[in-house]
């Protein structure tokens, strides 16, 4: 519930900002509904307004996304024992906020039956309310947009609620590295058209991360 109040700022600056993209009300409408993604779609609308070919839309998206990988590897423990359509069903509805709100009210998986069953009923109410927030204020975003002028800096919020989950999960030393890195080969690689420059910062982050674990886990293998 904490989270609800951003994301809806956040999903009211998507729906205008969709709109106010050149998208048809209709296909910005299918766009908030069916695609639960918002830092794919704030990455992605400015790439539709340049237009940038489809598939580096894609790739920014799928790119941006990559860090649900992880969400789902960690989450795999706390789901296996669910049917396989509620596992994608809540591999759809979690976000980043769910996802460290979860982790946190439940840093171990397993337990009694009454425990999987608390932590299954968290994670569906939390998720619940954020898909709410989110595709409602969508919605309210796209029917008001040309009533909502975009010098109200609701972009703002969208920018605040991924500093947020950022400062969330930069829990150890390699994290926070790794953030610093990403930050950095974006600034350094601002002047790529299509915002490629986010591609290349998740990728220089990635490729410091891979070698930075192989080189704790060859060190500790050594010793």
């Amino acid at each position: 519930m904490d989270a609800a109040p951003g994301l809806s700022a956040w999903g009211l600056m998507m729906g205008v900002a969709m709109v106010k993209s050149g998208m048809s009300i209709v296909n910005a409408l299918l766009m908030g509904v069916v695609v639960f993604a918002g830092s794919s779609q704030l990455a992605a609308i400015p790439l539709l307004v340049a237009g940038a070919p489809m598939w580096v839309i894609l790739a920014t998206g799928a790119c941006v996304n990559l860090r649900f990988v992880v969400f789902s590897v960690h989450l795999r423990p706390y789901m296996m024992h669910l049917p396989l359509g509620q596992r994608l069903l809540a591999g759809y509805l979690t976000t980043d906020l769910s996802y460290v709100l979860f982790t946190r009210r439940f840093p171990q998986h397993g337990g009694s039956a009454a425990q999987l069953l608390a932590q299954q009923a968290y994670l569906a109410g939390n998720c619940g309310v954020t898909w709410a927030s989110w595709v409602g204020c969508s919605i309210i975003g796209v029917v008001l947009a040309n009533f909502i002028p975009t010098q109200w800096g609701l972009g703002f919020a969208g920018i605040l609620a991924l500093v947020g989950v950022m400062c969330s999960l930069a829990t150890d030393r390699l994290r926070r590295v790794s953030a610093l890195v990403a930050a950095l080969a974006a600034i350094a690689t601002l002047a790529l058209p299509f915002k490629l420059n986010i591609l290349v910062a998740i990728a220089s982050a990635v490729a410091l991360c891979l070698l930075l674990e192989t080189g704790t886990v060859d060190t500790g293998a050594g010793s």
